[in-house]
């Protein structure tokens, strides 16, 4: 009986040890959005954000800060204030949806998103920008100026560039809510898969090079 309690003694503080070290090596990756990766009009845990933690698992922490309504002037002044708080090592940017609605000047954007992203590369932080599609009825050529600025932002800056996660779900029946700019719950899982094989590709490599320089 001594041996079992003795054993038990020295075998607990290691196994608390092991469960604090993988703790700490859970990376943290930090989702700044609006209402497209906000859960909008849903439980939160229903929405995409939610389910990629659930995937991801152990290895990361998901802090998903989006917010309704937030524009890339939101996300610029949020940002130091959530990188202060959370300190991730990876960003996922996914805004500028609501600037385009608004019809607000692309340059503000473009201004908006490098912003961030620097801000973000400066602390270390690996990011990833997601490329954001606009209704037709905006015009050509404000759609044109609006949506390529997304893969220059993400060649100059050397980010990885997600495809937008609705691209092939506007059409489809019970997809979007009646206002036909939210997504339903329904097409929430489909998001994810939309940006799985690129979102995984991403933090592999990342962590592969990690791996290379330790």
């Amino acid at each position: 009986m001594l041996a079992r309690i003795l054993l038990l003694v020295w075998w607990l503080p290691l196994v608390g040890g092991f469960a604090q070290t993988q703790a700490a090596e859970a990376e943290t990756l930090l989702i700044l959005g609006d209402s497209l990766s906000d859960a909008y009009n849903m439980p939160r845990e229903s929405g995409w954000a939610a389910l990629l933690s659930e995937r991801l698992g152990a290895e990361y922490t998901v802090i998903n800060a989006s917010i309704s309504g937030e524009t890339s002037a939101g996300g610029v002044r949020r940002l130091p204030g959530l990188i202060e708080q959370h300190a991730p090592s990876r960003l996922l940017i996914v805004l500028g949806g609501n600037d385009g609605l608004r019809a607000l000047h692309p340059g503000q954007l473009r201004g908006n998103l490098e912003e961030m992203i620097v801000t973000a590369q400066e602390a270390g932080i690996d990011v990833a920008l997601m490329q954001i599609r606009l209704p037709a009825n905006l015009g050509a050529a404000y759609l044109d100026r609006f949506e390529r600025l997304y893969p220059e932002l993400a060649t100059r800056h050397d980010v990885v560039l997600l495809p937008f996660f609705l691209e092939n779900l506007f059409d489809r029946p019970g997809m979007m809510m009646s206002d036909g700019i939210h997504p339903s719950e329904a097409a929430q899982p489909l998001m994810l898969e939309a940006i799985w094989p690129p979102v995984q590709e991403w933090l592999q490599e990342t962590a592969s090079s990690e791996n290379r320089i330790r």
